[in-house]
């Protein structure tokens, strides 16, 4: 077969989406349209070009002499793991995209680890040669480091290695970027190592569902390799969903990739990656097989969530002014339209009917799926993350009646890139979160720094780590698994500057309280009693009415002629707002704001549980 299934993985910005487009404008068979986004093809997702990155897996297919290789873009990013950990279903081979500044990353030990324990054959293309300090032949090496670290075999241990600059659309088997012309070496690389597909011909139709995508025509579509059989339009199918539950169904639709399109086909031969429609209730990881000989394809392992959330109605004072969704109705059949595709989530119901326990991957996996949730036109309210705890079985109790639980908790390898002045305070910074330094290292005024710690003690550290370094440290992390409980982590002390009064901000109130912090908001903001207007530079909530306008009287005082300025206010992003919050604060999400408030909105209240929580 003159097929090859590869996917692209990478660290996050290592350029693994501009690499694909590259190969995609020098494939055969690709066209631009004219409408089309004249670069980063593949992030066609509003988020991603705003963000950046690589947050959805997506197919292409591209033509190389007769031979059709369908490309994989996975995300970058270990809170998406789930959508890597599908994709290793459908590829032979992976193209592994390392930085020729940075080298290895912890996102790249995260996604090598999961393409080595698939088995697969591995390319190693070290992208941005034309780099300002380039240095390929030590990231060539920490890259093999790499490999023995991660226990990968012999045969993949001895990959092949191309030079590259995505951005140019050049790449090459040397480091030397006048020497390159185009991107054919990749190409031939791709058919040289890369195997074909396997195919026992003995076999029956089996076919894994690794993606779903949805059609205003044809409704839900299956996406997912094509292990044995043929698939015909028309014909009748198996669908096994997870339980082992057999239902008979016809396709009406069966397609192939052709550049960035769905074709459709009458039929698709095994080896292929295939897209499906008329099966309307199938989801990630089931089977469609052959109806009359039915053998499901084992379900895909996904690792467990490690962070969660509480969503829930709106119940601010601003309820339903700015939202299309928002009911428990809207919001139940939301999340549960989420859970079909993505398969590293998890939701439970919480205290109340209108509310859902979310659990996910991480603090930006949750935040995206606020963000997507905003954009539809949803308004909901979410608590601050939490991490999930495990109790496993200890050692033996000392009456013999069982075994002593142990408390564990999730832990992450955090690397850390600063300049040499700032990482004092980082260390600090870490310590107080209990984190352990494993490794440092000074290169060229840059301090490089690892360190285990709690996931606990990294909610919220962001955006303290880059008011720390002034905004130029980079901090990235990846989940390392569950240990042993490490103590209580003591957060810093910190309070809220809260509105006491539902109105319009206004400057004469606004210049009072910025007297105590920062402020989140200027005038002319409608705010409500309990709605959290800024940090107070002190421990402790401050209570200010920043609706309070000045007097008007007869009289003209000394200093009527001066007037107090308000300084710029600090624009709260959402995953600066899920960062900011303390226990008994929520963020208030609407299509037009991100507001904090507190759980309990007046000041009575609030007072009236902490003297109860005292006594």
């Amino acid at each position: 077969m003159n097929i090859r299934n590869i996917a692209i993985i990478a660290h996050v910005d290592h350029g693994k989406t501009t690499l694909v487009d590259a190969l995609l404008k020098q494939s055969e068979n690709f066209k631009m349209k004219t409408d089309a986004p004249k670069d980063l093809i593949m992030d066609s997702n509003e988020l991603e070009r705003e963000r950046g990155i690589t947050i959805f897996s997506k197919n292409a297919s591209i033509k190389y002499r007769d031979i059709k290789i369908n490309i994989v873009d996975t995300p970058g990013h270990a809170d998406f793991g789930g959508e890597v950990e599908r994709i290793m279903r459908m590829v032979d081979g992976v193209l592994l995209l390392v930085d020729a500044k940075e080298g290895p990353m912890p996102q790249t030990k995260f996604v090598l680890r999961k393409a080595i324990q698939a088995g697969h054959k591995i390319i190693v293309v070290i992208n941005k040669i034309d780099k300002p300090n380039a240095r390929p032949k030590w990231v060539l090496s920490a890259t093999y480091d790499l490999f023995f670290e991660l226990g990968a075999s012999e045969s993949q241990i001895e990959f092949p290695v191309i030079y590259a600059s995505a951005i140019s659309g050049k790449a090459g088997y040397e480091p030397k970027l006048e020497k390159m012309e185009n991107v054919e070496s990749i190409f031939e690389t791709i058919i040289k190592y890369i195997p074909e597909p396997v195919i026992d011909e003995s076999k029956p139709l089996q076919m894994l569902t690794v993606n779903l995508a949805y059609d205003n025509y044809k409704g839900k579509i299956a996406v997912g390799r094509l292990y044995s059989g043929v698939l015909k339009k028309g014909e009748m199918v198996a669908h096994i969903n997870r339980n082992g539950g057999i239902k008979q169904l016809k396709l009406s639709s069966v397609m192939l990739f052709d550049g960035l399109s769905r074709v459709d086909v009458e039929e698709a031969n095994a080896g292929d990656i295939v897209a499906v429609a008329g099966i309307p209730d199938i989801s990630i990881g089931e089977t469609i097989a052959d109806p009359k000989n039915p053998i499901a394809l084992p379900t895909i392992q996904i690792d467990e969530p490690t962070i969660k959330m509480t969503f829930g109605v709106n119940t601010s004072p601003f309820k339903g002014k700015e939202g299309e969704y928002t009911t428990s109705r809207n919001l139940k059949d939301r999340l549960e339209r989420e859970l079909e595709t993505d398969v590293a989530l998890a939701v439970a119901p919480g205290e109340t009917t209108d509310r859902w326990i979310v659990s996910g991957r991480g603090e930006l996996h949750l935040a995206i799926l606020v963000e997507k949730m905003r954009r539809e036109g949803f308004e909901l309210e979410v608590s601050k993350p939490q991490v999930i705890f495990k109790e496993v079985d200890g050692p033996p109790s000392p009456d013999g009646s069982g075994r002593v639980k142990k408390k564990m908790e999730p832990m992450e390898l955090v690397s850390i890139e600063t300049p040499e002045a700032y990482s004092g305070t980082i260390i600090e910074m870490m310590g107080k979160r209990s984190g352990v330094m494993k490794d440092m290292r000074v290169d060229q005024g840059i301090v490089y720094m690892d360190f285990t710690i709690p996931t606990r003690g990294l909610i919220g550290s962001r955006g303290e780590f880059l008011t720390n370094t002034k905004g130029m440290g980079i901090m990235n992390s990846i989940f390392l698994g569950y240990e042993e409980y490490k103590g209580e982590i003591w957060p810093e002390t910190r309070g809220s500057i809260v509105a006491t009064e539902t109105g319009v901000s206004n400057n004469f109130g606004l210049v009072a309280a910025q007297g105590r912090g920062k402020l989140f908001i200027s005038a002319g903001v409608p705010t409500y009693e309990g709605m959290v207007v800024g940090q107070n530079a002190k421990s402790g909530d401050v209570p200010v009415n920043v609706c309070k306008t000045k007097e008007l009287t007869n009289f003209r005082s000394k200093n009527e002629g001066l007037q107090e300025q308000l300084e710029v206010p600090i624009t709260l992003t959402l995953e600066d707002a899920l960062s900011y919050i303390g226990d008994d604060e929520m963020v208030e999400i609407t299509p037009k704001s991100v507001r904090i408030r507190k759980i309990l909105l007046t000041d009575i209240e609030r007072k009236r549980v902490r003297r109860a929580e005292n006594n």
